[in-house]
């Protein structure tokens, strides 16, 4: 009798862990399509959707209730993870890809302490020596390189660090950790309003509504490849703006330390 009872709860257990795997398997194509479109083509996409299965399976598995975390919000965190471990695994960014976003970067920087305002696409076209098509198709080339990659390339010797390895993993409840998440946002949102307007709206048409780039570019009425265009240009703005707030804010955090440190030196 316990034996029959014990066996029946083992395949009522397996029954909702196969019915819970195959509610979630369309949010996986979801991600794993999502993600995919803004990568170059040689990348499969089949490739993402198998590492996308692989994190929902740890998801099952890992899964706590008492939590209060909806199985499909912890699921969606756990797939994308596992896709993104899966693209820093096959290195599928060259380096000569990386050093030309860097590049945009570096020259959106320069111009817009020359000019005083955010660069255009036209500016930016020509302080590269490049027409405004070749520009563009640069843009294209470099999609899909902010999508959450920590590899660093050091400039002193040119070797690669992954930053993750150097960032502790701080609990949700830690109060730094809360403060510093909200800072951030706070950042990052400042930095988002100083965007043309266009490139807002890609950015919350993408992310907020959670529109694919084709659906993204039938509500501007612009192609799919332009979409994509606006997003990596709007990237590499808010990488550079980021920065610059970044720089200032240590800066700030640095002058009462200097202060007091040239008081110091004045009464030694």
């Amino acid at each position: 009798m316990i034996a029959a009872q014990a066996y029946e709860e083992m395949t009522q257990s397996g029954k909702q862990f196969d019915d819970l795997l195959l509610e979630q398997l369309p949010q996986v194509k979801f991600i794993a399509r999502r993600i995919h479109e803004r990568l170059p083509q040689h990348v499969p996409l089949e490739d993402l959707v198998h590492a996308g299965i692989v994190g929902l399976i740890d998801a099952l598995h890992k899964y706590d209730a008492n939590k209060n975390v909806r199985f499909a919000s912890y699921a969606k965190f756990r797939i994308r993870g596992a896709i993104l471990d899966s693209l820093r695994e096959m290195d599928w960014s060259p380096r000569d890809l990386r050093r030309k976003a860097r590049k945009v970067e570096e020259v959106m920087r320069q111009l817009q302490a020359q000019l005083g305002h955010t660069p255009s696409e036209v500016e930016m076209a020509t302080a590269m020596n490049l027409s405004l098509e070749e520009f563009q198709h640069l843009l294209d080339e470099i999609r899909g390189l902010d999508l959450g990659s920590l590899q660093v390339e050091s400039l002193e010797d040119g070797r690669e660090t992954n930053l993750a390895d150097m960032i502790a993993g701080p609990s949700e409840l830690d109060p730094l950790h809360i403060f510093l998440e909200g800072e951030r946002k706070q950042m990052l949102a400042k930095a988002i309003a100083q965007l043309p307007p266009r490139e807002q709206q890609v950015l919350a048409l993408y992310y907020q509504e959670e529109l694919t780039m084709k659906e993204t570019g039938e509500v501007l009425g612009v192609g799919e490849s332009r979409v994509s265009q606006i997003h990596s240009l709007a990237v590499a703005r808010l990488r550079t703006i980021l920065a610059g707030m970044g720089k200032t804010r240590t800066a700030a955090m640095a002058a009462p330390l200097v202060a007091q440190g040239e008081g110091t030196w004045k009464r030694s």
